[in-house]
């Protein structure tokens, strides 16, 4: 008896990029991104088309017991002080985790929990990150080249972007030649 064999999708590690059919492909433009940064008029000072970064997706079945499988691709950049960020979200199921693993380019995972509490792991080709459920988190790129972090997340988890309209509890920043984290006050 011969057995077929089938040849799945793949990801090429160096750049995060997919070799599959029928890839889903969505691309966040500045425009897109009303409220993100925290410096208005430097955000208002970006042409409306300038891309902050994209996400490939795998075309997977919906429903319980399936996932998705993305890879985001955040340029380097920064409005203002403050580094180019995806939007970030906490899941419409809150009890929905999520893993990430880094790719390519160097940057960092911002997550904070239902209370505001706040903190940041360093991306890096290799890193792993186990986003648990009931947890915001939000990309950002320090470096200089594209970051690209790999993505896991069931496909009924959806995305609550409500939720945080007042931001993150941290915005991350470049002072003195500097990378840092600031607290900031939502009231």
């Amino acid at each position: 008896m011969k057995i077929p064999v089938n040849m799945p999708p793949g990801v090429a590690f160096l750049n995060g990029h997919f070799t599959a059919e029928n890839i889903i492909t969505k691309v966040t433009n500045s425009s897109s991104l009303v409220g993100v940064f925290h410096d208005e008029a430097s955000w208002q000072a970006l042409p409306s088309n300038t891309v902050i970064y994209q996400v490939e997706m795998l075309s997977s079945a919906q429903g319980e017991g399936e996932l998705f499988v993305g890879t985001t691709h955040l340029n380097p950049g920064r409005v203002g002080d403050e580094f180019y960020m995806t939007r970030g979200h906490f899941h419409q199921r809150r009890e929905q985790g999520e893993v990430y693993f880094g790719l390519c380019g160097n940057g960092l995972l911002l997550l904070q929990n239902e209370q505001g509490e706040a903190h940041l792991e360093q991306v890096s080709p290799g890193s792993v990150h186990i986003i648990p459920g009931f947890t915001a988190h939000r990309l950002i790129n320090t470096g200089t080249e594209i970051l690209s972090a790999l993505a896991v997340w069931p496909s009924v988890a959806g995305h609550d972007y409500a939720a945080l309209e007042k931001g993150f509890a941290i915005r991350v920043v470049e002072q003195d030649g500097k990378i840092q984290a600031k607290e900031v006050q939502n009231g």
